[in-house]
């Protein structure tokens, strides 16, 4: 039976919708998964402005691309060619060059602006953070220093990371923290996944006039790994920490103890003592929950008819 006319277009976009419903449904995507389009989840609230940027570009880009669609369909299907004489010829349409530079310009406008305007709330910084820390990265592993918090011996609280322990660094939650990044090396860079953002870690930033600071709030307790996003040598994917967010009680009592003596070893008290002292779960273990400890004896890699001849490796 043949269509009436003007009744496949409707059915064909009937069609095209229940596709698309399909296609949405079949994922199993949360409404917020799908109106994140991929945007892994953070935990501050940067993370949240750079999500909001990500939807919105990728919304404004699928409505530019079906714009686009439509005109290249409703082309085809109703300017499909008719006869061989030949159609009217234009040299100039003003009006439609002022629309093909005018629309392109407002679009790269918007883009550029909400762009900045993200950026620079990402990089906002407070001139009195809560909290301080100095990154220092070395091949391959992490030192984070609390310049506000001294122990015993009148130095500050530190934490070193080794190949047998992977650095925790201990943040608190809804607070200020400032991060101060160099390295003691080569370049690496220090980045945290839930924190959507990375950053550079150079030699002697202060010399090379370098922005080594920024600041963050991290909005949830939780245990996240850390890694170095910057190809630096040998161990370089090995080279991990875990940020561990404390809310801001149990991060003062830990500062506390971190500033006291153990007096079950007569030294200050370590991270993993100073966790295992508080006793609170898992936000305490004394050890990594998200990734772990490297061995640098690269001979356990190889196999047994290599190693059998092979000279000592140094990690």
């Amino acid at each position: 039976m043949a269509l009436k006319d003007g009744t496949r277009v409707p059915r064909l976009v009937k069609l095209g919708g229940l596709i698309g419903l399909v296609c949405v449904v079949a994922t199993g995507c949360t409404p917020d998964q799908v109106l994140r389009f991929g945007w892994p989840t953070g935990v501050t609230s940067d993370a949240a402005a750079m999500r909001q940027l990500w939807t919105w570009s990728v919304i404004a880009a699928l409505a530019v691309g079906v714009l686009v669609w439509a005109l290249i369909f409703w082309t085809v299907a109703f300017h499909r060619k008719k006869s061989d004489e030949l159609p009217r010829q234009f040299q100039y349409n003003n009006p439609l060059e002022i629309i093909y530079t005018v629309i392109p310009f407002v679009m790269v406008v918007v883009l550029f602006y909400f762009t900045a305007t993200t950026q620079q709330e990402v990089q906002a910084k407070e001139s009195e953070p809560d909290v301080s820390v100095d990154v220092v990265s070395f091949q391959w592993n992490w030192e984070f220093r609390y310049p506000g918090y001294t122990t015993p011996n009148g130095d500050p609280v530190s934490t070193v990371g080794t190949s047998d322990w992977t650095p925790l660094l201990v943040l608190p939650t809804d607070s200020t923290v400032e991060y101060q990044l160099s390295s003691k090396d080569v370049i690496h860079s220090f980045f945290v996944p839930k924190f959507h953002f990375k950053r550079d870690t150079f030699p002697h930033p202060d010399k090379n006039n370098q922005d080594n600071v920024y600041q963050n709030s991290i909005d949830e307790e939780g245990s996240f790994v850390g890694r170095c996003a910057e190809l630096c040598g040998t161990y370089h994917s090995m080279m991990n920490f875990e940020v561990r967010a404390l809310s801001p009680d149990k991060f003062e009592r830990y500062m506390d103890l971190r500033t006291q003596i153990n007096p079950e070893t007569g030294q200050a008290y370590t991270a993993p003592e100073a966790l295992e002292a508080m006793d609170c779960g898992q936000l305490c273990s004394p050890n990594s929950v998200t990734t772990i400890p490297f061995d640098p004896d690269r001979q356990d890699s190889l196999p047994d008819e290599q190693t059998a001849g092979a000279g000592t490796t140094n990690g």
